[in-house]
């Protein structure tokens, strides 16, 4: 039995009770307070940082080391989680923070490297990439268009939301303990298939709409029109929707409520999944219906039902934690790649040590 998984609900800070919703307040305010006041300026000028989210992304950095900590102590005992957590940590103290801040002090223009497009929003608009250097105009254009889509085809979604993506990678360290509290139900899932598209098509609208702008003979109205679409996108998707309730509703709703319902690269990286090589198998008429599983999957997936069924998981909201085979008492579920299509094709199987 994996530490933890009989003392969940026991926790004051992880059932939802009174300590929960403060906390929950707590960060909501936090973000609020990032997002739409100066305050946090002053405290990055005490400490001769270049600016509040500069001790925003410290802040969000030694979040998840210290969630990342915790983390090895209950899954550690999984080499894929080891390193899992290991390489999340990495890419966000060093692609996330470390370099962005050398840049900063150096007077360059910072990139968040790890980011790319649809999930950071404007990294593809033409204005945007003029500005850059080439070389790095070039890491974000491969990336977001060849790079990333690429390695979720053969590896799955997990290969970015898991092992890479910073949003990912807070929900898997600092938001851990809320794991167990994503909505399972039907009408949930539902709500996250049509809110999780709109979002997505709502980016694709304004790069649409950018790209007319900056080609368009008179372009005045497309640029009205860009302007006020990227306005509203940054206020209530890339603060209230990814931020304040993104990270505000942890102790809530579970650790992955930005990534389920709101993410666009969740949302294209899902499409690409269902169609590529990565599943989660599950040993037939094995499943003891502990519903272990079911309890950890942060994406709110009834894994249970998938297992009793002996049917494989291809969802496209899946993100390949693979926490669900982590706590399975019986070894019914794996993940495994399909190496070369057909019926005769290759299986690599990643398994989990118990």
């Amino acid at each position: 039995m994996q530490s933890g998984l009989m003392t969940t609900y026991q926790n004051p800070t992880q059932n939802r009770n009174g300590l929960a919703w403060g906390l929950s307040a707590l960060l909501m305010a936090f973000y609020v307070d990032l997002y739409f006041t100066d305050h946090l300026d002053t405290v990055a000028s005490a400490l001769h940082l270049p600016s509040k989210w500069t001790f925003y992304g410290l802040i969000y950095t030694l979040a998840m080391c210290i969630g990342g900590w915790f983390m090895l102590r209950k899954h550690g005992n999984s080499a894929y989680h080891r390193w899992r957590t290991i390489s999340l940590v990495a890419v966000q103290s060093v692609l996330g923070f470390l370099l962005p801040l050398v840049l900063d002090f150096l007077g360059r223009p910072s990139y968040y490297f790890s980011y790319f497009f649809p999930l950071k929003y404007d990294i593809l608009f033409p204005g945007t990439l003029k500005d850059m250097p080439v070389a790095v105009a070039c890491w974000f254009v491969f990336g977001s268009l060849v790079g990333v889509p690429t390695l979720v085809y053969f590896q799955g979604k997990r290969a970015y939301c898991s092992w890479i993506c910073g949003c990912g990678g807070l929900a898997e360290t600092f938001g851990d303990p809320w794991r167990h509290l994503s909505d399972r139900s039907d009408r949930a899932w539902r709500i996250e298939q049509v809110s999780i598209y709109t979002v997505l098509a709502l980016v694709l609208v304004m790069l649409g709409l950018v790209v007319g702008d900056a080609y368009a003979a008179d372009g005045s109205a497309i640029r009205d029109l860009a302007g006020h679409t990227k306005s509203f996108y940054g206020f209530a998707i890339g603060s209230v929707f990814s931020g304040v309730l993104g990270t505000g509703l942890y102790p809530l709703m579970g650790s992955r409520f930005w990534c389920r319902f709101g993410c666009p690269m969740a949302a294209i990286l899902g499409l690409i999944q269902k169609f590529g090589q990565f599943r989660i198998t599950v040993k037939k008429d094995m499943c003891i219906s502990c519903g272990n599983c079911s309890a950890y999957c942060e994406m709110g997936i009834d894994v249970r039902a998938y297992a009793m069924a002996g049917t494989d998981i291809r969802r496209a909201s899946c993100v390949g934690c693979g926490l669900c085979a982590h706590v399975c008492p019986r070894g019914v579920l794996k993940l495994e790649t399909r190496a070369a299509l057909g019926p005769h094709g290759k299986i690599e199987v990643w398994t989990l040590d118990l």
